[in-house]
């Protein structure tokens, strides 16, 4: 089953030109940002030990983020309006895999909150999920199952031959009908279990800040400033996790509807869900470059691994600003006695 689509140029859409490249261009924008950030991220993770089931989930994630950041790049060069076929086929292949590994970060987010429940809600129970062996599995397992049950699925799916590439236009001309339908039923399992998660999220926040501030109250601490402080790291965590992927799978589902079938292909209905997918996809996409700043607002000891690189990275460039100067001020010195000896032979010679 092939996919007849029109493009949008040829179309009148009432004004509306959903093969714009305002996607493409702030995917590119913020790629090399979200290369600097994850690579700084990467770079503090791999100083850092795997002691404790948080830091396992962490490293895990800070992985997901540099992945999703280095195929962002392809993605964005196929939404361009003057891309090749051959961007458009690789994306094809790439764009599986950037899915796969958006919801292995997404999977990852709920475990640290779940991490952050048992640990705060039963801290002296010794429950399997506290183990740093279980965390490495738990990790491995969610890496493996959305990879395998998502992505490869999806790749070897993408199997019809392209007779004219100048029809081919969507990645959905890859699919044969088993292709499709596997298609529809992904992003339907993928977003009923984006909410799940969502839920697992709200619920575990919720009950970590009621236990914290009763833990203030108990304590008969009238420190309303950390009080604040708490319910602003919630806050943060809750708010930059629905901003980010909530518009995403709300659009998701009823433009997959539209995607997979032929009979909306042709209409401008179509494109504009496809304008609309693609910038809350961008949104989403937007958390590559989030996660990094709350690993250092939510990671004490990222923190402090962070300060410590960057002060010993600063006293590095201090000493070697103070080298070349040394070394300057004694090529200054030699040349001012080069010439102080050069003057006094002359002076020497001419006296004679």
């Amino acid at each position: 089953m092939t996919s007849n689509q029109t493009s949008p140029n040829d179309l009148d859409c009432d004004g509306f030109n959903p093969n714009q490249d305002i996607v493409a261009v702030l995917s590119f924008l913020m790629f090399p940002v979200a290369l600097l950030l994850n690579g700084v991220a990467a770079w503090v993770s791999m100083h850092l030990k795997s002691t404790s089931t948080f830091m396992v989930y962490l490293k895990n994630l800070v992985a997901a983020d540099i992945i999703m950041t280095l195929i962002s790049p392809i993605d964005a060069a196929s939404e361009l309006r003057n891309r090749s076929k051959e961007v458009l086929i690789v994306s094809c292949y790439t764009s599986p895999i950037f899915y796969s590994t958006q919801y292995t970060s997404i999977t990852l987010l709920g475990f640290i909150s779940l991490d952050r429940f048992f640990k705060i809600m039963m801290p002296r129970s010794m429950l399997l999920a506290q183990n740093l062996t279980f965390s490495k599995l738990l990790s491995g397992l969610a890496w493996v199952i959305l990879f395998g049950g998502t992505a490869l699925p999806n790749i070897i799916l993408s199997n019809q031959p392209v007779v004219n590439m100048t029809e081919f236009t969507s990645c959905m001309t890859l699919k044969g009908a088993a292709g499709l339908e596997f298609h529809e039923r992904t992003v339907i399992y993928l977003n009923v279990y984006f909410w799940l998660i969502s839920v697992v999220i709200v619920v575990c926040y919720i009950c970590i800040t009621n236990k914290v501030i009763q833990s203030f109250r108990n304590s008969g601490s009238s420190n309303n400033k950390g009080k604040h402080k708490v319910k602003l790291r919630v806050f943060l965590v809750v708010i930059v996790f629905f901003l980010s992927f909530g518009p995403y799978h709300i659009v998701r589902i009823p433009y997959t509807f539209q995607q997979v079938s032929s009979t909306y292909s042709s209409d401008c209905s179509y494109f504009a869900g496809r304008f609309a997918k693609e910038i809350s996809l961008w949104v989403a996409n937007t958390s590559i470059c989030l996660n990094p700043l709350l690993y250092n607002f939510l990671c004490r000891e990222f923190k402090e691994k962070l300060m410590s690189m960057i002060q010993n990275l600063s006293i590095f460039f201090r000493a070697a600003g103070k080298t070349k100067e040394q070394e300057a001020e004694k090529e200054r010195v030699f040349h001012l006695e080069e010439n102080w000896q050069t003057d006094w032979d002359c002076d020497k010679i001419a006296t004679q």
